[in-house]
């Protein structure tokens, strides 16, 4: 499982001209899944977004997790993070989850992100997107499950 986490002061997914998602300040998450990602996966990563320290304190150091900064979420699937570029200027996209193991732990993720506190919004799931965010220091961090053994 692999998630692009983008810190922002606002954003919004619209589908077919409609707001699905709209959040202020928060993270957007762009959600990638491969075949072998499990609710484990789901579980271990959704704990890391919730508890990772990307919000300034006082002194501007990042010490504060989004939950304790009072954001709200904004999660995106993306099954282009699983994109593979080496061969050929097509990418392939063989590594990516398919739709029907993908949806129900994206869904198992943004469950899981609620569990810890935080609200979600969420685009639609294989629907073309338009997401609009407003990048908040930019601050931009990849956060990908434990490697499997």
């Amino acid at each position: 499982m692999r998630v692009v986490i983008q810190r922002s002061k606002q954003a919004s997914v619209t589908v077919d001209g409609n707001v699905t998602g709209a959040i202020d300040s928060g993270y957007v998450l762009l959600v990638g899944l491969t075949h072998s990602d499990t609710l484990e996966d789901v579980q271990y990563v959704a704990k890391k977004v919730a508890e990772i320290r990307l919000w300034e304190d006082a002194q501007g150091k990042m010490n504060h997790s989004i939950v304790e900064h009072g954001g709200a979420i904004l999660s995106v699937s993306q099954f282009t993070l699983y994109a593979d570029t080496k061969k050929g200027r097509r990418p392939s996209f063989i590594e990516a989850a398919r739709p029907e193991s993908a949806l129900p732990l994206w869904e198992a993720f943004n469950g899981e992100l609620k569990s810890h506190g935080l609200q979600v919004e969420t685009g639609i799931f294989g629907a073309m997107m338009d997401v609009s965010l407003i990048n908040d220091g930019p601050v931009t961090v990849i956060v990908e499950s434990k490697p499997k053994e």
